[in-house]
């Protein structure tokens, strides 16, 4: 690996994380789809007591945010950014995304919103990393 990219090896390691994390995520929402029968395509009951609208939420609003995180964290290592909180706040935002989902999958609404809330913040912080570092 290059000796530039090297220093940002955590952050691409929390990358690849949130990658698999939203592999994941859909797997479990086709799981539960394919359990209730559900036609694809259509639009899943609002529910929030149905386990596959919980599940297709969770998809849905890692996909409203991912694209914030990769620009983020590219601007972060393309600035130069400190690699050291670079790593936190990448590593921040996966672990509540994470955790925000096994939230929303067990319908722990406060928590789950205390998560995303949490994100959020990682979110800022890496942009506020990239231009202060």
């Amino acid at each position: 690996m290059d000796t530039f990219l090297q220093a940002y090896s955590s952050s691409v390691a929390a990358l690849g994380f949130v990658a698999a994390l939203m592999l994941i995520q859909v797997l479990v929402s086709d799981a539960f789809g394919i359990r209730r029968k559900h036609v694809p395509g259509a639009p899943v009951e609002t529910d929030h007591s149905n386990p596959h609208f919980r599940a297709s939420r969770t998809v849905a609003n890692t996909n409203e945010t991912i694209a914030i995180f990769v620009c983020a964290l590219l601007f972060c290592i393309l600035s130069s950014a400190s690699p050291g909180y670079t790593a936190i706040t990448a590593w921040t935002f996966a672990v509540s995304r994470s955790l925000y989902a096994i939230c929303y999958y067990t319908n722990q609404q406060v928590l789950r919103s205390t998560c995303f809330g949490i994100s959020i913040l990682a979110l800022i912080g890496l942009i506020v990393v990239g231009v202060i570092t």
